[in-house]
């Protein structure tokens, strides 16, 4: 079995190597294009080093028309303010940060695991009703969280999550569009034929699952993870779920902060230099997986 499952490995390598094309391109045509995407970087760039540079900027510079993409006098007040404010809290800071790491950290591994086990029978088994389960997952891409806002809402509360962790949990696990990801990269990058001799050698499909399917994915899964992270992370873990102060994530927090006028600009600026760190860690470790995954998928 573990000399099959090697061997299937080595067949989908060498099936993904096939499918490489060398370019072949003049020098002046290589310097064009890493000009054009060094620009285009840059520019995709400029919003984040604006804000990160606004952080560091005394109030009066904030407000300088027209804007600096410098700072004259740079202080570290700012961050020194949100921390003050932090310690004023009702609940302790750390309470705040534990319920935004669990809450994004259990949500992402169980997003991911949900979707890539019900990706798999959905892209290389054949059973009754595939075909609909395709179609209402495509279907259910269309609609936005607004539109299942109030449905959402009333299956949580009828199940008694309401301020509870689940209610942050539970609504976002139902989102189809990790499943569609991680069936379209299976889809166009494991043969069927790799899966079949690993079935007539007496493989289980959660053999091939776990040794064959998942180690081919990683790509998929790490482009998942982003998005699961940075969605998670992002929300407010209050508004219509969570009433309880206890239970509110950092970004909640971090919102009440910033939104005291305009002598909080300074912390406001600080707040979202914090809160784009952990997912700019977690892109920065995976994007080397992204444009792979976004290519055999077809999303654009």
């Amino acid at each position: 079995m573990t000399t099959l499952i090697s061997a299937c490995r080595r067949m989908y390598m060498n099936h993904k190597d096939k499918k490489r094309v060398s370019l072949s391109r003049s020098k002046g045509g290589t310097f064009s294009i890493f000009l054009f995407m060094l620009i285009m970087g840059a520019f995709m760039a400029l919003p984040l080093f604006y804000s990160v540079i606004q952080s560091f900027k005394p109030l009066e510079e904030i407000f300088a028309y027209p804007p600096r993409f410098f700072v004259r006098n740079p202080t570290f007040d700012n961050f020194r303010q949100v921390l003050v404010l932090s310690d004023n809290l009702w609940v302790p800071f750390t309470r705040y940060l534990f319920n935004s790491v669990f809450i994004t950290v259990i949500g992402t591994i169980l997003y991911v695991s949900i979707s890539s086990a019900a990706a798999y029978p959905l892209a290389k088994v054949r059973f009754y009703g595939s075909k609909t389960f395709n179609i209402m997952i495509q279907w259910t891409l269309l609609f936005t969280s607004e539109v299942t806002a109030i449905p959402k809402y009333l299956i949580v509360a009828k199940l008694g999550f309401v301020d509870t962790y689940w209610a942050i949990i539970l609504p976002y696990l139902s989102s189809t569009m990790g499943v569609f990801l991680v069936r379209q990269f299976i889809v166009a990058s494991i043969p069927d034929s790799i899966l079949e001799a690993a079935r007539i050698d007496g493989a289980s499909e959660y053999s091939i699952f776990f040794k064959i399917v998942l180690p081919s994915i990683k790509p998929a899964l790490m482009t998942l993870t982003i998005f699961a992270f940075k969605d998670l992370w992002n929300t407010g873990l209050a508004g219509e779920y969570i009433y309880s102060e206890n239970l509110k994530g950092l970004n909640a927090v971090m919102t009440q902060i910033s939104t005291g006028g305009l002598g909080r600009t300074g912390p406001a600026c600080a707040v979202a230099v914090l809160m784009m760190i952990p997912p700019l860690i977690v892109f920065i470790f995976t994007q080397s997986s992204v444009m792979e995954t976004m290519t055999h998928s077809g999303l654009k």
